[in-house]
Parts: structure tokens; C-alpha cells; sequence
């Protein structure tokens, strides 16, 4: 459906939800407020047929969810919220830095939800979307029916462009089959509740099949002209690993039951992961390798253990988002407008980044990269 037939179209497609959501048990009110307004929102349907996770580079991806900012930010809330995480370790058996991780690449600790309106966004979704009508169309029954109910605020729905919410962004689906009261207040509030957030995480991620008595895996170094088995699905015992040559990053042998899975997210040239079921779990949350490892790394950090050894194989690296937003700065500052900076890579700041690869006479792709960073001034 063109964007102009959609924009006519979705006024009446509302009124029908409405309708629906009222006839499902939703106080008229609540659909009311929620639904009021609702328009075509070209964003979220192009947000839709592209994800950052699944088109980008790893090293663009891990670059900016996992910068010097994030580390320390992620310290400083461990120490905040030490008692309630180590107490929901204690209960669900999920590592807590794992568990603050999360949060901490989710929402930004809590500072950061998201751009959507998500009853908004989900009735685009169900109305002009296209792909996967009929889910959006539930996702967004149930997020009216969480507000009807009272647990969540109507006007504190704010997130992702595909209807997540919350401090660790839940799909309303996943809300009402994992979402715990942790603080006992009689509500399940992932907005407002720091510990119903985290304990819901860590409920999410237990069910997904963590266990306690293994790590989500670790860095290892495989033999040159390797040419044995690997793929996430692809699970073994570390001593067959050590069979097959693989070591410790740091040396040494591998050895016990524990099976593990070789992954090499960058190729042959990249970082080597031996993963185990748990890091079947990190990905359950969103399924894509690069996020898993996001997750994975920043809990290492932020426990105070050591960062990835092996470099990712380019030259051109990416940047954090504080060079992200120094590189808007630049691109403004040398006459390629890309409007307010704000640090997130849009359309605008692509194309701007374009405009300057080209004169400075680059391979022209649009992505943030060191290389235009450096040519702009950024250091």
C-alpha cells in the first residue's frame, strides 16, 4: 500500500481497533486515550524492514552499545542497585551482571525508552504494516488491555518502534506471560519499577533456559587453517574442542562436559567465540548474534573482567556514540547539514555522511566510521 493510501486508510483501520479492544474487555477510556491521534507514521513502517542488529557491521554494532560511557554507567548502577540484583540472582540463578546488562543496552539503565508512542506505533504496524498484521494487531490488544488493567500508566507506553516498553524493552505478549511484581506493590511495572524491570529480565531469561552453573561462554583461539565444525547449533563438550585445537584466548586447555557451541561472528579473520546455552538465552531477547554479544560483553566489564582480545578485522572502525554526536558536529561545521545533532544515525546524518565521503574522495556508503570521523577533524 502506497504511503498516501495508507495515511487515508488507517483512521478508519483505528476505529475498527478501537472497537475491538472495547468488545475485548478494555475500558473505553483507556482505547480512547490510547488510539486518540494515531496517524500514518512512515518511520515505524520503514523501522519495520530494517534492524540495526541485522544490517550492520559487528563492529559498528558493539562499538556503540558497548562504549567507555556505558561501562561506567553500568558500574555505577551495579553499585546502586547491588542488594536488589544480588537478591534476584539469588532467586531466578541469572548472573546479575548479565541481568543489568541488559538494561543497560535495552533502555540505557532506565535513561533512555525509546521514540515511540507504542499503542501508536503498534496500530501502524497492524494497519499499515507489511509483514506479520495479525501479531501487531494482538500485541497492540494487549497493551491496551495492561493499561485497562492498571498495571502500567497509558501514557508511560513508550519504547520501540515494534511495541516494546519498559526499562528492559517486553513485547506486551512476553509482559503477560514473564513480567513479575518484584517490589509487591500489587502491579507489574517495567516503566516505573527498577526491580520489577530486572527480576522480570532475569524471570525472561531463566525461562529461555539460563542456568547459573555455566558462563554464556568465552574467547578462544583457534588453529590456524581450521577448517572443523562451527554454528551456533552446533554444541560439543569442551574436551572435544580441545581435541579439535581449540584454546583458551588466554591459554590453556579446554577440558569437562560443559558442551559449547564455536562461533565466528566476523569470519575466520575475527574474534572466536565458544558459547553455550545460556548464550541461546542472551539471544532470546532479540535474535541476533551481534546482540548477544553486546549483552555478554558489557557484563564482563562491567564485572571488572577483561574486554574481547582479538580485534575485529577492518581498519575502519566504528565509532561510540559520543563520536557519533562529535561527528554530526563536524558534518554541520564543514557544510554538510544533517540537522540537530542528537547522536543517532538517521537518514539525514547518512546522507550527510555521504556528501563527505565523497569529497574526501572515499568509498561512498553512509556509514559512521572512523575514517570520515578523522577526515572531518574528530580525534
Amino acid at each position: 500500500m502506497a504511503a498516501t493510501g495508507a495515511a487515508q486508510a488507517i483512521e478508519s483501520c483505528v476505529a475498527a481497533l478501537k472497537k475491538q479492544a472495547i468488545a475485548a474487555g478494555v475500558r473505553p477510556d483507556v482505547a480512547e486515550r490510547m488510539l486518540a491521534g494515531a496517524v500514518f507514521d512512515e518511520k515505524v513502517i520503514r523501522f519495520s524492514t530494517s534492524q540495526p542488529e541485522h544490517k550492520t557491521e559487528i563492529w559498528d554494532y558493539m562499538a556503540f552499545l558497548v562504549d567507555v560511557q556505558r561501562i561506567e554507567d553500568g558500574k555505577k548502577y551495579l553499585k546502586q542497585n547491588r542488594r536488589t540484583l544480588t537478591a534476584i540472582e539469588k532467586r531466578y540463578g541469572v548472573d546479575r551482571h548479565v541481568v543489568l546488562a541488559v538494561w543497560g543496552i535495552e533502555s540505557d539503565f532506565g535513561n533512555y525508552r525509546g521514540d515511540f508512542y507504542t499503542p501508536h506505533a503498534l496500530a501502524n504496524l497492524a494497519c499499515a504494516g507489511k509483514r506479520r498484521q495479525k501479531y501487531f494487531r494482538g500485541e497492540l490488544m494487549k497493551t491496551l488491555q495492561i493499561a485497562s488493567r492498571g498495571d502500567v500508566p497509558a501514557k508511560d507506553f513508550v519504547g520501540s518502534w515494534a511495541g516494546a516498553f519498559g526499562q528492559t524493552q517486553f513485547m506486551p505478549s512476553t509482559y503477560n506471560s514473564l513480567a513479575v511484581d518484584y517490589d509487591g506493590d500489587g502491579r507489574k511495572d517495567l516503566v516505573n519499577s527498577v526491580p520489577d524491570a530486572l527480576a522480570s529480565t532475569a524471570n525472561f531469561l531463566k525461562n529461555a533456559g539460563w542456568r547459573d552453573s555455566r558462563p554464556w561462554g568465552f574467547e578462544v583461539k583457534v588453529p590456524k587453517g581450521y577448517s572443523g565444525p562451527s554454528g551456533r547449533k552446533k554444541y560439543t563438550s569442551l574436551s572435544t574442542w580441545n581435541k579439535r585445537g581449540l584454546t583458551r584466548i588466554g591459554g590453556g586447555a579446554l577440558s569437562g562436559k560443559l558442551e559449547a557451541a564455536l562461533i565466528r561472528p566476523a569470519g575466520a579473520n575475527g574474534p572466536a567465540f565458544l558459547v553455550t546455552r545460556n548464550f541461546r538465552a542472551l539471544r532470546s531477547y532479540n535474535a541476533s548474534t551481534s546482540y548477544g554479544l553486546a549483552i555478554a560483553l558489557l557484563s564482563e566489564l562491567v564485572a571488572g573482567r577483561e574486554p574481547f582480545k582479538t580485534p575485529w578485522p577492518t581498519d575502519n572502525p566504528g565509532l561510540s556514540r559520543a563520536q557519533r554526536l562529535d561527528l554530526q558536529k563536524l558534518l554541520n561545521r564543514n557544510g554538510f547539514d544533517v540537522g540537530k545533532p542528537d547522536g543517532k544515525v538517521g537518514p539525514a546524518t547518512r546522507a550527510g555522511i555521504r556528501k563527505a565521503e565523497a569529497k574526501h574522495g572515499m568509498p561512498v556508503t553512509g556509514r559512521p566510521s572512523w575514517n570520515v570521523y578523522y577526515a572531518l577533524g574528530g580525534r
